[in-house]
């Protein structure tokens, strides 16, 4: 993942507040460690840190373009599964392209369709876009909201990042929790509202909604929204129907230039995911890596129940066998889940699901020890309701 951090004023001449930009930008260090960059204009400061998965070189950010005449720069936290479906047709509208990575790809497609390229992307993403022409500034979050992406208004400018506290790190915007926001946080918490960033004044841009502001004018707009279809399908061809769009979905996913692995329960979510990029791996002369955590003294203290008949771990590795993968289960104490509470809120901004966000939080810690990118089976419950 990456992090993107901006500041847009149409009023007042900004150019000097680098240091405050810069200041916003090191709060995404984590979400970005392999680089970091700026745009500086009079009115506008976007940051970047980066995460480097595909394309070293030719994916830095923010990137800028000029198209006949017209200036763009675009800061991008994401990734897109139709990237060379979307170059090759834009080299049908005349567009060239410098690198291969979905960043220059994306910043084409935005130029050449408007909003409407939203509808053509297949990914996950959050980004802005500043046409220095039309003196405009486009925010966008992919449909279904997993790359974040928070902004909030001071003395008539806009300021945006990927996490909250990257707001907060502007002086102008204060750290402040309303009736409002306390309502949300014992009534729905570790969940938000649409929308809300629980601080007073901030707000996040909701799951497929773009974002256009200009001197005069802004417009918050949905561009998607799942639809209720009759099924024509037969029980067996929806079956063949769902398989197919999964191993296409992970398929696409897999497209990486740096090491990538992924989680492995023995759960139904991530027991599907490793099965596919397995068989890709084997095919390709690799054997896929694959991860669980198990606690220690767990098989000494477990006790069997309706929900859960068996410790992860027993089925974590006979899917691994089953799958060929090479296997790490990483064994924590759980003293340390209780130690990491307080970097697991500072990584979410927000309270959270407790030791789940803290075992997550060392999870992930320990894998990134050897790999960058990780599949996971994650919220896959909260989106298709396979729980």
């Amino acid at each position: 993942m990456c992090g993107i951090a901006g500041w847009i004023d149409f009023k007042e001449d900004i150019a000097q507040g680098r240091d405050i930009l810069e200041s916003m930008t090191d709060t995404l260090k984590d979400r970005g460690p392999d680089g970091v960059g700026y745009y500086v204009s009079p009115h506008v400061l976007f940051g970047h840190r980066r995460l480097i998965v595909v394309d070293a070189d030719g994916g830095k950010q923010p990137m800028q373009k000029t198209i006949n005449g017209h200036q763009y720069a675009l800061v991008y936290n994401g990734e897109l599964y139709n990237t060379e479906e979307l170059r090759e047709e834009l080299r049908t509208q005349g567009f060239t392209f410098e690198s291969y990575s979905d960043t220059e790809v994306l910043l084409c497609a935005y130029i050449c369709w408007g909003e409407d390229a939203l509808k053509r992307l297949n990914g996950i993403f959050a980004f802005a876009v500043w046409d220095e022409s039309e003196q405009t500034v486009f925010l966008a979050r992919d449909p279904l909201g997993v790359k974040p992406l928070f902004y909030t208004w001071r003395n008539n400018a806009l300021i945006f990042g990927s996490e909250i506290k990257t707001l907060l790190a502007h002086p102008a915007v204060e750290a402040v929790v309303d009736r409002d926001g306390l309502t949300e946080l014992f009534a729905l918490g570790p969940a938000t509202a649409p929308g809300s960033g629980v601080f007073k004044g901030i707000y996040e841009v909701p799951p497929a909604y773009f974002l256009r502001v200009s001197k005069d004018t802004s417009a918050l707009r949905e561009y998607w929204k799942p639809r209720a279809l009759e099924n024509k399908e037969t029980e067996a061809e929806a079956v063949e129907h769902l398989h197919a769009l999964f191993i296409d979905a992970v398929e696409r996913q897999l497209v990486s230039d740096v090491p990538l692995c992924t989680f492995l329960s023995g759960g139904l979510d991530s027991s599907g995911i490793t099965a596919v990029a397995a068989r890709v791996f084997a095919e390709q002369g690799k054997q896929l890596e694959t991860y669980s955590i198990d606690y220690v003294d767990n098989d000494k203290y477990f006790k069997s129940s309706l929900f859960q008949p068996t410790p992860d771990q027993v089925w974590a590795e006979k899917m691994a066998v089953f799958s060929g993968t090479k296997h790490h289960t990483y064994i924590e104490r759980h003293a340390a889940l209780a130690d990491a509470l307080e970097n697991a809120v500072l990584a979410r901004d927000l309270p959270g699901m407790a030791d789940i966000d803290s075992s997550l939080y060392l999870f992930c810690k320990e894998i990134r020890k050897k790999h960058v990118v990780a599949l996971s089976g994650e919220c896959a419950d909260e989106s298709e309701r396979t729980g």
